[in-house]
């Protein structure tokens, strides 16, 4: 099974949107990227009608938000599949963006799309620029919780390098039980919901503990039902079972 982060792979609320998180020019993109029906060249005009639509009716920090979030986004569908250069230009304008709010509006979604932006391009990088740069995603989320304590967003990046970063830094049960405090908020946006989700079952088929997972990935296939990476662990886990059934 590919190994794609989360924090990757790594999107408007069962409970409540956040004005401020997600524009609602961003939410079909968004979907569509998580979703995964559509591969990422056919994402691009998508991508690029968004664009259009964001500088037509925004402007100024709300309009770098809504920049930096689809640069995000398209950098994501590049990076599932492995298209490392191209994705790496997306989550680098991303994180200029989110810099330019960050110099004029200070604010915890400015502070989530710089670690965002930054953790995937950690991801899409070697390891030098890993190393010199991974401790800065976790210091960009704790300054979104600076201004929201309860950003789930925020939570899942800081809990994230404990399940997704490699041995001998991960710790998955410490991992799996940050996650796990962040479930049941109200404030969880979809990607929230997925993102938090698939990282526990990941965690938890990692450890082979694959009925644990079950219900986590099944929980993570109701928000995006054709997630191709929760799939393959619901695969992994089915594979598992049938093994065991022989």
């Amino acid at each position: 099974m590919r190994r794609i982060c989360l924090i990757p792979f790594l999107l408007a609320a069962t409970v409540g949107l956040h004005a401020e998180r997600v524009s609602e020019r961003l939410i079909p993109f968004r979907d569509a990227v998580y979703e995964q029906k559509l591969n990422a060249d056919e994402l691009k005009p998508l991508y690029t009608r968004t664009v259009a639509s964001a500088r037509e009716g925004l402007s100024g920090t709300a309009l770098n938000l809504a920049l930096s979030r689809a640069e995000f986004l398209m950098g994501k569908a590049l990076l599932f599949e492995e298209r490392n250069p191209e994705a790496r230009s997306h989550f680098t304008e991303g994180l200029r963006l989110a810099e330019l709010v960050l110099a004029e509006e200070p604010g915890a979604e400015g502070w989530v799309l710089r670690g965002e932006n930054l953790a995937h391009l950690i991801q899409a990088s070697n390891w030098t620029f890993a190393m010199a740069n991974g401790l800065d995603v976790e210091k960009f989320a704790r300054r979104a919780l600076e201004h929201d304590p309860r950003n789930a967003a925020a939570r899942y990046l800081i809990a994230a390098r404990w399940v997704f970063a490699p041995r001998p830094f991960n710790n998955f049960k410490r991992g799996i039980q940050m996650m796990e405090e962040i479930v049941g908020q109200d404030n969880m946006d979809r990607d929230d919901l997925f993102n938090v989700r698939s990282a526990v079952g990941w965690a938890l088929v990692q450890q082979r503990e694959f009925e644990q997972a079950r219900p986590w990935v099944r929980l993570a296939l109701e928000v995006y039902p054709s997630n191709r990476f929760a799939a393959e662990l619901m695969s992994a886990i089915e594979a598992d079972r049938g093994g065991r059934g022989r």
